[in-house]
């Protein structure tokens, strides 16, 4: 465990919890009566993660913090997982987003949005033909679907301890022998996963390479940083050197950004020059309102194009009815036009840059054994003395108790982190003293574990 004093560790959570309890009845009423309908009593099983025992109920969220059913204020660093990057309710987006209301949500049309997201995402990400979904897995099951397709191939290659959404071929990790395996606690897997999947570590070009020769692999699915299991950083030529055995072998490089757009307006892909055959995105482009999106370079989409005949285009698995609907195509093309801005970006990394230098201070006064990772405006501290250049490497420093005494501790002094990790986020919304708040009530932790 990285942290040794369970007890202490124990009792300071204990004490955590007695005060969220005392602090949100309106919330624990709301979510007693909840139980009875819902499972857990959340609609979305992920939601139950929350430390505390019961989430949070929110009345009323704008920009960065959030008020909550019992009248208290939060700084927000989850931003719902990064569907609010944008913060709560940005005024353009939401300006958009009441007006397609009015005038029809859903028609199974093109509407002159899709036209405005597609162009501005082509210009960003330097990949010309865009699809839009519901969500970022949706668009990673699609692309995913075009790349066995024109190859002629089964199985796909993700990074040990990966995440891309709820696609089922990347529920995989390696076993201590190097074989691919399902992921432990994965839930219903509908084949062994190294039927359709080869997993490789992170950072490891000669895995990659071997992978790929077997002449097996339709394409490689990653994101160019990890950032689900800790922020995990490309060392040098790590990602141009993916590149180059892609083209080699004949593989379809798939860039998912979904988180690491964090890195500006074009994500990792234009900030780093790089040149994958397809994009995905999601989340946070629609501003909250449910979208995804997936970019192909010319040559892959004429490929598909030329491969799939018009009058089976319904049925093969790619698409949906609600897919490019003309409320999220609305929110799509406001948020990424008017919200998500070069110049926002900048002011959204600056912040981030101090939210980083304060927390590493803290860590070096007190001479912790943890290191802050940045990746632009997304930023986390993870429990380990340098940063981890694998997957394995940041899931073997993981510790639930500590994780959730951290978060606690931050809710009780109403900052929002995101449940799963370490992680904050920045917003256009976000200010300086937002950030502060957060190290201070980093330092209050620190010193109650290791003073």
């Amino acid at each position: 465990m990285p942290y040794a004093d369970r007890t202490k560790l124990a009792a300071l959570f204990a004490k955590e919890v007695e005060t969220f309890k005392a602090k949100h009845p309106g919330s624990f009423t709301r979510h007693q009566k909840a139980l009875g309908p819902m499972m857990g009593g959340v609609p979305m099983s992920w939601m139950a993660k929350w430390p505390g025992g019961y989430p949070v109920y929110v009345a009323h969220a704008k920009g960065s913090r959030f008020t909550d059913v019992d009248g208290i204020e939060y700084v927000d660093f989850c931003l719902g997982d990064t569907g609010a990057m944008v913060g709560h309710s940005p005024d353009a987006s939401v300006a958009a987003i009441a007006k397609q209301l009015a005038q029809g949500i859903t028609f199974m049309l093109p509407t002159d949005d899709a036209t405005v997201a597609a162009a501005t995402l082509a210009e960003r990400f330097g990949v010309p033909k865009w699809q839009f979904t519901l969500t970022a897995t949706d668009a990673n099951r699609h692309i995913l679907r075009y790349a066995r397709h024109v190859t002629g191939r089964s199985k796909i290659l993700v990074h040990d301890y990966c995440y891309h959404g709820t696609v089922d071929e990347t529920f995989a990790n390696l076993d201590d022998n190097g074989n691919t395996v399902s992921r432990q606690n994965n839930i219903g897997p509908q084949v062994d996963p190294a039927e359709t999947t080869i997993v490789v570590p992170f950072n490891d070009l000669d895995a990659a390479e071997r992978a790929f020769a077997t002449g097996d692999v339709a394409a490689a699915l990653i994101e160019p940083a990890m950032t689900n299991i800790g922020i995990v950083l490309p060392e040098p030529g790590y990602l141009e050197g993916l590149r180059e055995l892609a083209t080699k072998y004949g593989v379809i490089l798939i860039h998912d950004e979904t988180h690491t757009l964090s890195e500006g307006v074009g994500g990792m892909t234009a900030r780093r020059h790089l040149h994958p055959d397809a994009v995905v995105l999601g989340k946070t482009i629609g501003a909250g309102i449910p979208a995804g999106a997936f970019g192909m370079s010319e040559e892959l989409t004429k490929r598909v194009s030329d491969s799939i005949h018009l009058e089976h285009i319904d049925v093969g698995g790619v698409g949906g009815t609600l897919a490019g609907n003309a409320l999220s195509m609305a929110a799509v093309a406001a948020t990424l036009t008017q919200v998500l801005t070069p110049e926002a970006f900048e002011r959204m990394e600056a912040l981030c840059d101090v939210w980083t230098t304060d927390v590493q201070a803290i860590i070096d006064e007190y001479n912790v054994p943890w290191q802050v990772s940045q990746l632009g405006c997304r930023s986390e501290y993870s429990f380990r003395e340098t940063a981890p250049r694998t997957g394995r490497e940041a899931a073997d420093a993981d510790d639930f108790e500590l994780q959730q005494f951290l978060h606690l501790h931050a809710l009780n002094r109403g900052i929002l982190m995101t449940p799963f990790h370490n992680m904050a986020l920045m917003s256009p919304a976000h200010t300086i003293e937002d950030v502060k708040r957060h190290t201070e009530h980093f330092r209050e932790a620190v010193v109650a574990l290791f003073a």
